[in-house]
């Protein structure tokens, strides 16, 4: 047995003599050329179980039980030992490469030190071998792009950076943790099946980490599921699939929106562990609502340095144009680069566009003084994919809800204001004591709800949500949705709902705008464009999206 993880506790001493268990006595096995996957949700417990195995933990953990590898225990293991595992046997690719990757040294620097480090190679024979990495991993021009920066290569490629490096001394174990939660469905798919091609070929293990049970699916035998530092279930990827025996395991894999249906709501964990029914079929939108918001053309180019002098244009949005009525929501899928976000904060001048008009209440936005686009700029809201960069973090949840009502004049004193915030708390599900706290407080799915709730201070008529829950847990994904349409049905909000998760538009949305290189390659209502694609472009993104628990099933 490669690795074996026998009744492991982890837990975190918080000072004050409080201590946070976050692992509560687990066990599993890695056996030799596998690929296992522990899934749950944020706070099961598997990323801290995943770094108990090399000790990446901090200094206040304190770890109990044993991980043999090879049959030696690393949890007594000394730190210059684990050093030696660490990057040459054992090796990790995180969820978010630029948080791994050093902005000041080039890719090639990057890939050499650990193969001088390690395999003892010179500098000239190691930088052949990193281009021969990265020409494995499918980086295009690899002996170019050895002199580059992280900063000049797409989220894909720095994540392929991050596989070639973790390869780059040929580990037993590649410990995988959410390698593919930020990237769109097209580019998951390429480091998916990456991931299995390199898995076969070195004959290493995988300890695949994942919150979404369709992606596990596909690329690992065995499947560790995990709830608040726990295992529910462990068995092969079949039989998981096919008969779950854990409520949990179950609920897990029915959260998940789903292209066959259109259910009103979403069924949640709870609802699912509860035995609560599903709700009924969507209620059909007005076809004639009155239209809020009218796009004509719009375009926005950027300027790129060309030569020493010179510069080129590049058109990120090209000839867009839409309108979304009262009580509907648009979406926009696309990859990586599509322009889908560039269009949505193009329409809000939040970058200002080079053509097109944006028709709302009967004026222009795009030819609006800065004092008519302030007064408009309340009723046209936008919430971000990343809730944490977009709260301030000296503020409490409490000052960021009464900061936009005082600027916008809104309520007649604080007390009223106060008063207002408290209520949109609890209309996006979050209680009182919110109201005092901090951002770092939360998870992610509730900071997410004090963005909606932000929004919501304004009386908005229309919402652009941009990839607003596509780091989002699939359960915390469900209650977010489902806050969504629960605050359409009762505010008559318009959304812009910007993703590129087409599982995801398809529940949320009435019609789906498909972009590609800045323009608009398909438009048709959810159901049509999901049920028959007319363009080759939408019928690959349908292909990407994970499928491994209908395969199974």
């Amino acid at each position: 047995m490669l690795l074996s993880i026998q009744d492991l506790r982890v837990s975190f001493r918080m000072g004050k003599g409080q201590v946070a268990e976050a692992v509560k006595g687990i066990s599993f096995d890695v056996p030799e050329n596998s690929t296992i996957a522990l899934v749950g949700e944020s706070g099961s417990g598997k990323s801290v179980t995943a770094m108990s195995i090399l000790n990446l933990l901090p200094d206040n953990a304190v770890r109990q039980g044993r991980v043999l590898w090879q049959g030696r225990d690393l949890l007594q293991a000394s730190l210059a030992e684990l050093q030696a595992l660490r990057g040459k046997d054992i090796a990790c690719v995180f969820q978010d490469p630029m948080g791994s990757l050093n902005p000041v040294f080039s890719v090639g620097d990057q890939l050499v030190e650990p193969l001088m480090k390690h395999m003892k190679l010179s500098r000239r024979a190691a930088m052949e071998r990193a281009e021969g990495l990265l020409n494995e991993v499918g980086i295009p021009e690899p002996t170019r792009r050895l002199k580059s920066y992280p900063h000049e290569m797409s989220g894909g490629q720095q994540q392929r950076v991050m596989i070639a490096m973790a390869l780059s001394c040929e580990p037993k174990l590649l410990i995988a943790d959410e390698p593919t939660t930020a990237l769109d469905v097209t580019i998951q798919r390429q480091i998916i099946e990456l991931l299995a091609k390199l898995q076969a070929s070195h004959r290493m293990s995988v300890l695949f980490i994942s919150h979404d049970l369709g992606l596990v699916g596909e690329i690992a035998r065995q499947v560790v599921v995990m709830r608040h530092g726990i295992v529910r279930e462990q068995g092969p990827v079949a039989q998981i699939f096919a008969a779950p025996k854990d409520d949990y395991t179950k609920a897990l894999i029915a959260c998940r929106p789903s292209l066959e249906g259109n259910p009103a709501r979403l069924m949640v964990i709870d609802d699912h562990i509860a035995g609560r029914a599903a709700q009924q079929t969507a209620k059909p939108k007005d076809p004639q609502a009155p239209v809020v918001l009218e796009v004509r053309s719009l375009a926005k180019s950027f300027w790129l340095r060309q030569g020493l002098f010179g510069k080129r244009e590049f058109k990120a949005v090209h000839d867009v144009s839409f309108q979304l009525r009262l009580g509907h929501t648009l979406g926009v899928v696309g990859e990586s680069g599509s322009g889908k976000t560039t269009m949505g904060l193009t329409l809000l001048r939040l970058h200002e566009p080079t053509g097109g008009r944006v028709i709302f209440d009967g004026r222009d936005l795009l030819e609006l003084d800065d004092r008519e686009r302030q007064v408009l700029r309340r009723r046209i809201q936008i919430v971000f994919q990343n809730p944490y960069a977009s709260l301030n973090p000296r503020f409490t949840i409490g000052q960021t809800l009464v900061e936009p009502m005082t600027i916008h004049g809104i309520g007649n004193n604080t007390a009223e204001r106060e008063q207002r915030a408290r209520a949109l708390l609890e209309k996006v599900g979050l209680d009182g004591r919110a109201f005092a706290k901090y951002p770092h407080e939360f998870s992610g799915g509730q900071r997410q709800r004090v963005a909606i709730a932000r929004c919501l201070t304004l009386e908005p008529e229309v919402l652009v949500l941009d990839e607003a829950v596509s780091a989002l847990d699939v359960s915390v994904q469900a209650q977010v949705l489902n806050l969504l349409k629960d605050l359409q049905d009762e505010l008559g909000l318009s959304y812009v709902f910007i993703s590129h998760d087409l599982a995801v538009v398809r529940f949320i949305s009435d019609e789906v705008l498909v972009m590609k290189d800045g323009v608009v390659v398909e438009r048709a209502a959810a159901q049509e464009i999901l049920a028959a694609p007319r363009e080759e472009y939408t019928k690959r993104l349908l292909a990407a999206i994970p499928r491994g628990y209908r395969a199974a099933a």
